[in-house]
C-alpha cells in the first residue's frame, strides 16, 4: 500500500443521514460520490478546472473504479487522500484513498482521465504547463 504522505491532497468530508443505505452504513453510491470530490479537488488544485474556463479543453473521466475495505458511519466524517497515479501522452490517472476519522482505509479508488478539447469533441496530449502542474501531486 502507497504510504499516506504521497497523496499531497485532503479533502474532508462531512458524513450526511442521506448517505447511507438500509444498512445504515454508508451506501457505495456515496463512496462513488466521494471520489469525485477528491477528483474536483485535484482539478481544482491543479488549474485543470480554470484552464478548462479558459480553452473549453480539460479532463473527462473514462474510468472510475472503487474497492471497498470498511464501512462508514453517520454520524462522522470521510477523508478523501488523492495523489496522481500516472500520466501518459492524452491521459492521467489519480488515486485516492478515503479514510474514517480513525485514520483507518475504508476505501480505495482509482480514475483513469483523458485530456479532451470539448470544442473539437476529441482527446489530445496533456497540456506541458498542466503536465508540469499534476507532476506535483
Amino acid at each position: 500500500m502507497i504510504p499516506l504522505e504521497d497523496y499531497k491532497l485532503s479533502l474532508e468530508i462531512r458524513i450526511d443521514w442521506s448517505d447511507l443505505d438500509m444498512y445504515e452504513h454508508v451506501n457505495n453510491v456515496s463512496y462513488m460520490r466521494y471520489l469525485q470530490s477528491g477528483r474536483v479537488n485535484f482539478w481544482e488544485a491543479s488549474g485543470i478546472h480554470a484552464k478548462f474556463r479558459e480553452t473549453n479543453q480539460g479532463a473527462m473521466l473514462v474510468s472510475t473504479k472503487c474497492d471497498f475495505k470498511k464501512s462508514l458511519y453517520y454520524p462522522g466524517k470521510a477523508l478523501i487522500k488523492t495523489r496522481l497515479d500516472f500520466i501518459g501522452t492524452k491521459s492521467f490517472g489519480i488515486e485516492h484513498r478515503i479514510l474514517d476519522e480513525q485514520g483507518e482505509t475504508c476505501a480505495e479508488g482509482k480514475d483513469v482521465v483523458v485530456y479532451f478539447d470539448f470544442n473539437k469533441k476529441e482527446t489530445i496530449p496533456v497540456p506541458e504547463e498542466i503536465r508540469k502542474i499534476i507532476s506535483r501531486f
